[in-house]
């Protein structure tokens, strides 16, 4: 059984997702964190917490993820997350759609918070389809789900967007068996391959 064999090298990670308020680490804010611990390619255990940013959420934002400063109003701090959520990852390999952006935040708030840093690997599913789908026009989250007949119901929903890179990934996972990349090593490397752009 392929699936097996590849989650034989690839056993133990969890996806993650954030919202924020803009798109600065520097500036803005987290407002919601959902994650899914994998095992063996099966989600086993999900993280999920709206965040009090503790400043005001742009309208155009709510427009985008549907969360609102009422939804946020009693929901703990980023300060007050971060422990439990360090907890559910713990030593897993951190897979996000544009993981340079969730890593970057959550690692900036961990640094700023606890003076500590996120040491985990990490892998890109954007980085990754730049790889694997040169033949796709755009690589966004959307664009992915639709390639792969994939239904994001709550996209722009730290959970949604969540199941959906899982299921993304594990199509990736396929794909990079196929080519002879399962172990962990191997992926991390083919991640960081040059492009090859498509004539």
């Amino acid at each position: 059984n392929v699936i097996n064999t590849i989650f034989f090298f690839i056993v133990m990670y969890t996806v993650i997702d954030i919202e924020t308020t803009g798109l600065s680490k520097n500036y803005h804010q987290i407002t919601e964190i959902a994650a899914a611990k994998i095992r063996k390619g099966e989600i086993v255990e999900t993280y999920q917490t709206l965040i009090n940013p503790l400043v005001r959420i742009p309208h155009f934002i709510t427009k985008l993820t549907g969360i609102d400063n009422h939804m946020v109003k009693d929901a703990p701090t980023i300060n007050q997350v971060l422990p439990s959520f360090i907890d559910f990852l713990h030593k897993d390999i951190f897979v996000a759609h544009n993981a340079t952006f969730d890593f970057g935040f959550l690692n900036h708030n961990l640094k700023v918070h606890h003076q500590q840093n996120l040491l985990n690997e990490r892998l890109c599913t954007k980085k990754l389809a730049n790889r694997l789908l040169p033949q796709l026009e755009r690589k966004r989250l959307q664009d992915l789900c639709q390639h792969f007949n994939i239904n994001n119901s709550q996209a722009h929903r730290a959970m949604g967007d969540v199941q959906a890179t899982a299921l993304i990934f594990n199509n990736m996972l396929t794909i990079l068996h196929e080519k002879g990349i399962s172990k962990v090593k191997d992926v991390l490397k083919f991640e960081k391959s040059p492009v090859r752009h498509e004539k």
